[in-house]
């Protein structure tokens, strides 16, 4: 199995300001044709890991579609993601309509089913994974990595055997907002269980969205790094959903990631937008804290010039006319993920050699 370093370039002395050596990813004054050929060729080396996508759902309401050969329908397949040089895709599980409802366990349960679906009906395209792994594999055959997640929290109700399910069956990401055991002031006592839990199984913990308490308590508590999926500056852009700089700070300082969403409503209308926005989480957090969320499929407004997945090169070629070396390019689009889940993974086989499945009940914890 590849290591991490394999895809990570190291520093070296000499060279430019940053510690690389001269090298063709960042001569001066590059004219726009030639910066974008350079951006491609960076990719080639280190693919994106895009942290959502809105695939799953898309695809339901299609009567038929075929991603290998390419699918107008929708902004994301196969032929696209080639184009943009995605290695691996976050699934969203996710539910449009929110994430209450009688029916928030089963239809989980199908979107889930829906992504090992369309994995399996492409197999010269795509592959299941769930471990760094299993996707640099993957990467390796010329497929390009579906990882299931992130589910909403709501799925799981009070219910840590849920959770166990959901990950048996591959879920990697569960997202902390909107359940009786997140909310604004923090996890509950249950909701601790739930995150210590998560951490013995290895399922990363998203708090795109959740309050500032819930994201400080979870930061501190996880004992491996913690996602924000769909998360921008709020310093820049005053979204919701947006962090302020000092959790955008606490973030970096845990060794967690920032995923910045290619959406109109957070980041803005242009890739010069999104570039100001992973400026912003990279100096604030650093850059091993800034990841990439094409949020493709999921029924929001892209900035001009991202309008699919083919289109990560021409926000790669922005940030290196803005002096962004090959190592951060690498860590952004392939290496920050890469080393997320390998710090879940370690942490979760660790966990299950000290302790057993915890069976706490809400009812027991959460008592008024």
């Amino acid at each position: 199995m590849a290591d991490l370093q394999d895809d990570i370039p190291t520093t070296a002395e000499g060279g430019g300001e940053d510690g690389l050596p001269d090298d063709p990813f960042r001569p001066p004054h590059a004219p726009a044709g030639e910066t974008l050929e350079r951006a491609h060729a960076l990719l080639a080396a280190h693919p994106v890991a895009d942290g959502y996508s809105g695939l799953p759902w898309a695809l339901r309401h299609l009567p038929w579609y075929d991603l290998e050969l390419g699918e107008a329908a929708i902004d994301t397949d196969v032929p696209r993601m080639r184009e943009g040089h995605v290695g691996a895709l976050f699934c969203s599980l996710h539910l449009p309509e929110g994430p209450g409802g009688e029916r928030v366990v089963a239809a989980t349960l199908e979107q889930l089913d829906q992504v090992r679906t369309v994995v399996e009906n492409h197999p010269e395209g795509l592959r299941l994974a769930r471990t760094a792994g299993q996707i640099i594999d993957a990467r390796n055959c010329g497929r390009v990595a579906v990882v299931p997640g992130p589910a909403h929290g709501t799925a799981l109700g009070d219910s840590l055997g849920i959770l166990r399910i959901l990950h048996a069956l591959g879920l990697r990401v569960l997202t902390l907002t909107g359940t009786a055991w997140t909310d604004r002031p923090g996890l509950t006592r249950f909701g601790e269980q739930v995150v210590r839990e998560m951490n013995r199984l290895g399922v990363l913990a998203d708090v795109s969205g959740a309050s500032p308490a819930t994201v400080e308590r979870t930061v501190a508590l996880s004992r491996t790094p913690v996602l924000c999926t769909r998360s921008a500056a709020r310093a820049l852009r005053p979204h919701p959903a947006n962090l302020p700089d000092d959790l955008l700070a606490a973030l970096g300082e845990a060794g967690g990631l920032c995923m910045v969403p290619l959406t109109a409503e957070q980041t803005g209308p242009t890739v010069r937008d999104v570039a100001d926005h992973l400026d912003h989480v990279r100096d604030v957090a650093g850059p091993e804290c800034v990841g990439l969320s094409g949020t493709y499929d999921s029924g929001v407004t892209h900035p001009h010039d991202l309008a699919d997945a083919s289109r990560y090169p021409h926000l790669i070629a922005e940030l290196l006319r803005r002096g962004w070396s090959e190592t951060q390019l690498s860590l952004l689009t392939w290496g920050n993920v890469q080393r997320v889940l390998r710090s879940a993974d370690s942490t979760a086989r660790a966990a299950q050699h000290r302790r057993e499945a915890s069976h706490a009940k809400i009812t027991e914890l959460d008592v008024p």
